[in-house]
């Protein structure tokens, strides 16, 4: 598992490690029951804080997206296939929300915006 911190970001340290998670979650590179780096592990891997590790499992862990157990670890929670398909439609809405607003600052008309995310959807 890699995450990759950016000091150039906005977003906090410990929502970037969230985001890289839940993203390698719904993208099926992780699986249900797959263990995650302890903290102190994940800490030293990417040169931050344990407290930054542990914010951003307990937000994990909040949102439903994995599991701790004492003494055992942190794994992959079982994920409920609609949960999933709500959080990638979220993030669909939220590009397609800035192509609208592009498409209609630039005078492209909506039939053409259609066009071209048919074009983008059924391409391979």
């Amino acid at each position: 598992m890699e995450i990759i911190i950016s000091s150039n970001s906005s977003k906090p340290i410990y929502e970037q490690i969230t985001s890289q998670i839940k993203e390698m979650i719904m993208s099926g590179e992780l699986q249900t029951g797959d263990p995650l780096p302890s903290m102190r592990s994940l800490a030293r891997t990417i040169h931050v804080s344990v407290i930054t590790v542990q914010k951003a499992y307990e937000d994990l862990q909040r949102d439903g997206f994995i599991e701790t157990t004492v003494g055992r670890g942190s794994f992959v929670a079982a994920q409920n296939r609609d949960f999933i398909q709500e959080e990638q439609q979220k993030k669909i809405e939220e590009h397609l929300a800035i192509a609208a607003e592009t498409a209609r600052i630039s005078g492209i008309k909506l039939e053409k915006l259609i066009e071209l995310i048919s074009i983008f959807y059924e391409e391979e």
